[in-house]
């Protein structure tokens, strides 16, 4: 199936016009936010899919993948993989029954807390997450569709966006922990 074209005008506008003209005017900006943000994310999740397709990797799954590669012995009890990733448990085991299923993570008992299990990353769940973030390096998150300067003002309102709605706590509510250094390209 072929991508279609731009549409001819921008929805959004038109839906903030149709708010303003059914009396809905107070609202009308945040309609055109929210519903701007949930664009913005399918466009970036339709690239970011199209890169992990050879992979056969969802984007929870990568990033359960990364989590567990990323950790000191490649092993998260389920519980903390869920914190960390901010899901609901149930959604993480989930992804852990594909992944096992596709023989890239297992499950193995906790060593210390018998009520625990580890998420464990096998070599092949190391190959696979390498390969896929080497296709997201290029293919996504090289120019991930904003110039530097906007895209480090888009990072810095969404970490306070994200911050002020207690998605992360900081000491120093200006700098809100890295967002205030972030460089997408290296120096």
């Amino acid at each position: 199936m072929s991508r279609p074209g731009p549409l001819s005008q921008d929805p959004i506008a038109e839906a903030y016009r149709q708010w303003i003209e059914h009396g809905w005017g107070s609202v009308a900006d945040g309609m055109a936010l929210v519903t701007s943000l949930v664009r913005a994310q399918q466009i970036v999740m339709a690239r970011v899919d199209v890169a992990l397709k050879p992979s056969g990797l969802t984007f929870s799954r990568y990033e359960l993948l990364q989590l567990l590669s990323f950790s000191k012995t490649g092993a998260l009890p389920m519980a903390k993989a869920s914190a960390r990733l901010q899901v609901h448990p149930t959604s993480v085991t989930n992804t852990v029954d594909r992944l096992e299923a596709a023989g890239l993570v297992n499950r193995v008992p906790h060593p210390t807390d018998r009520r625990a299990t580890l998420i464990e990353i096998t070599t092949a769940g190391r190959e696979s997450v390498a390969a896929a973030t080497e296709a997201l390096n290029a293919q996504v998150f090289a120019e991930p569709g904003l110039p530097p300067e906007s895209g480090r003002e888009l990072l810095r309102l969404l970490a306070q966006f994200r911050h002020d709605a207690g998605d992360f706590e900081t000491g120093d509510p200006e700098n809100l922990a890295f967002h205030a250094t972030w460089r997408p390209d290296p120096e």
